[in-house]
């Protein structure tokens, strides 16, 4: 019996230097029969020391780990590519070769004030990548049953000052708002038209004035490329905020499948950006 072939997967950050070598890592020891990982930076700096004494701390390998510079990488295909940081995100949006780009943001652990920072995002990622795991597996296997047989704003802003928590949670309080917000902290950012496949939602309006109940409430934010329109979790959002919805997404995968069943499906989705802009 032929064994599958390993899907390669590429995280990127700005430095190199600690997110990108923690999922790195990560996915290595979680998931090394099914992926080739590999990590790299658009301004690549030395790994930072805290970041492999919190590898090692749980155990995982830090042997092959290395700071490299995307270009290294440059004409290589890659059936993931992950952003962590929104500064790479936005350098970066539309990675060349790509199967599939997804747009994650994680809070540096270098500024980060937590007592255990690098720790705190060794877990949250764990916790990201327990959902990538599940999900895109499960729409592998879904592809695999029906094939044929012979076939992210400056990343040191501020949180906003006058956000309101009550604002906030009224927000999540209908479908559409919460399951398009959970898809987007999945997926980084998405168009109204992908929201609409994924929600098989045929109303364009309702789609947006739900989308617009969101951005009121500066709970994502917008920007117009070309004749499209992407929205995205607002990378300003207090760290307790983008908490609730990593937490309600990573623990409701469920609510959403046939949501990220048929987006995985849509057919001609919009081009985000050149690569490196």
């Amino acid at each position: 019996m032929t064994s599958l072939k390993k899907q390669k997967v590429l995280f990127l950050c700005t430095g190199n230097s600690a997110r990108s070598q923690l999922a790195e890592a990560l996915l290595r020891h979680k998931a090394s029969d099914k992926f080739e990982v590999f990590s790299a930076g658009t301004c690549p700096e030395d790994i930072d020391s805290r970041t492999i004494a919190a590898l090692r701390k749980f155990g995982l390998k830090t042997e092959d780990l290395s700071s490299k510079n995307v270009t290294v990488f440059e004409g290589q295909i890659f059936d993931y590519v992950i952003t962590l940081c929104d500064k790479a995100n936005s350098e970066c949006r539309n990675y060349p070769n790509a199967g599939k780009q997804l747009a994650w943001d994680f809070p540096d652990p270098k500024t980060r004030n937590d007592s255990n920072p690098f720790s705190a995002t060794l877990n949250e990622l764990n916790n990201r990548l327990a959902m990538f795991l599940l999900v895109e597996m499960e729409a592998e296997s879904s592809h695999l049953a029906n094939a044929s047989p012979t076939n992210s704003s400056d990343e040191t802003a501020q949180p906003l000052a006058d956000f309101s928590p009550i604002t906030f949670y009224k927000s999540l309080t209908d479908d559409i708002r919460l399951k398009a917000l959970m898809l987007t902290h999945y997926h980084g950012e998405l168009c109204v038209c992908e929201l609409m496949a994924a929600l098989d939602e045929d109303s364009q309006p309702k789609v947006s004035r739900n989308l617009a109940v969101l951005k009121k409430s500066k709970v994502i934010t917008d920007r117009k490329h070309g004749q499209w329109v992407f929205y995205r979790i607002n990378p300003e959002l207090p760290l307790w905020a983008k908490s609730v919805i990593a937490q309600t997404t990573e623990n409701n995968v469920s609510l959403i499948n046939k949501e990220l069943q048929r987006l995985n499906n849509m057919q001609n989705r919009p081009d985000k950006a050149s690569f490196c802009k």
